[in-house]
């Protein structure tokens, strides 16, 4: 019998090179082939796949969804775990389960509700789980409504698209006129309302904005492990709170976390993040995929890509329990390998030096590091020389 998982990654974030490193070492010593796809030939992910390939550019929702399926017949695929175009993916689970591939995400109505944060924040309210005040934001005239009534109880407003991920547009709006203030040192995310609203007005389309106070620290973010059952398995906090961090099981941040990935059936990982609105916490966004910064429980003892995998193959991982919460810790970054690349020569009366090429990846995974866009986010350095 094969005792080989083969496992597919599509384009996704760089720190994912940390999901592959534990998924080879796994507990059970159990082999793992990693394949990996992606758009930029620079990414980390493809020098640390087994095998890797470019991704077409252009593809529809529908003609990305048979790509992936000819990527896992041709690669003979055990579990996929999609990022890019999940939704589309997770619509034909049916077709994949044929090929005899496991999708490792939600099924397609959990992805649907948390695709859009207002209709998420229904939602969820709707479940009893509370979310800062909100307004949705198309035109100058409702900005300047929902800025003005935050401003009216005491908040600072900020604004993030209704949809997207990894804080991709959020900003926080100032009454302070743009100045020099804006153009020292390095960019910050406050913006003055003057300027939004220009903006607005000079816009072709309309925006669609999700207006709301800007939340205190600290964040928590809990990793959820949920069974196709229903059930939930792990949720463990990442506490945020400047550069420090660490883990919580705090059921302030976990009971919340639990109930929406087991009311939605978030399955498999999922990432629910939580943030401070006056003394209580609020809910920020839901990820419906690993979170990036996932491998930091390895701190805590837990290896969470494999046990989902574990879980997308049919084995049973009972409950999933940190062997203890560890110290705080901070975020280092250091470099990752990319492929090897040819570069053009240059026209020169003498032919120019070669650059040496870069070496490919290793068998053994390589030390966790990150940073730019040939390398990966950080891998956590314990804080050891900070009071607990």
């Amino acid at each position: 019998m094969d005792f080989r998982v083969r496992v597919w990654l599509n384009r996704t974030y760089a720190e994912n090179v940390f999901f592959m490193d534990q998924l080879r070492s796994n507990p059970q010593g159990r082999p793992v082939e990693i394949h990996a796809t992606h758009g930029d030939p620079d990414s980390p992910v493809l020098a640390a796949a087994d095998t890797a390939e470019l991704e077409p550019e252009g593809l529809s929702p529908r003609a990305y969804v048979e790509y992936a399926l000819d990527q896992c017949a041709r690669h003979s695929i055990d579990v996929f775990v999609p990022v890019l175009h999940q939704a589309a993916i997770v619509a034909q689970r049916a077709e994949f389960a044929a090929l005899g591939t496991a999708l490792l995400a939600p099924p397609p109505e959990a992805v649907a509700v948390f695709q859009d944060k207002a209709t998420a924040y229904q939602a969820v309210q709707a479940v009893g789980v509370p979310v800062p005040p909100w307004w949705r934001v198309r035109t100058e005239e409702e900005l300047l409504t929902a800025v003005e009534s935050l401003e009216a109880a005491g908040h600072r407003a900020c604004f993030k698209p209704a949809a997207g991920a990894g804080g991709v547009g959020f900003r926080v709006i100032t009454r302070a006129p743009f100045s020099l203030m804006h153009l020292n040192g390095f960019p910050s995310p406050f913006v003055p309302l003057d300027l939004v609203v220009a903006a607005l007005r000079e816009a072709d389309e309309p925006v669609d904005w999700l207006v709301m106070p800007r939340l205190e620290q600290p964040e928590v973010s809990v990793d959820c492990l949920t069974a196709p059952d229903g059930r939930v398995r792990m949720a463990v906090g990442r506490t945020k709170n400047g550069r420090r961090r660490g883990f919580t099981l705090h059921p302030s941040w976990t009971e919340p976390a639990r109930l929406l990935a087991e009311a939605f059936g978030l399955h498999y990982l999922s990432n629910i993040q939580f943030r401070m609105f006056g003394d209580q916490p609020v809910l920020m966004d839901v990820n419906t995929r690993p979170a990036g910064g996932l491998h930091q429980l390895a701190l805590c003892g837990i290896n969470a890509p494999w046990a989902a995998v574990r879980l997308a193959l049919g084995e049973e991982t009972g409950e999933v329990v940190p062997a203890s919460l560890g110290k705080d810790y901070t975020v280092v970054s250091g470099p990752r390998a990319v492929r090897p690349v040819s570069l053009p020569q240059q026209r020169t009366e003498s032919p120019a030096p070669s650059l040496p090429a870069v070496p490919a990846p290793a068998t053994e995974p390589m030390a966790p590091s990150s940073g730019g866009p040939s390398a990966s986010a950080g891998a956590p350095a314990t804080a050891a020389t900070l009071p607990a």
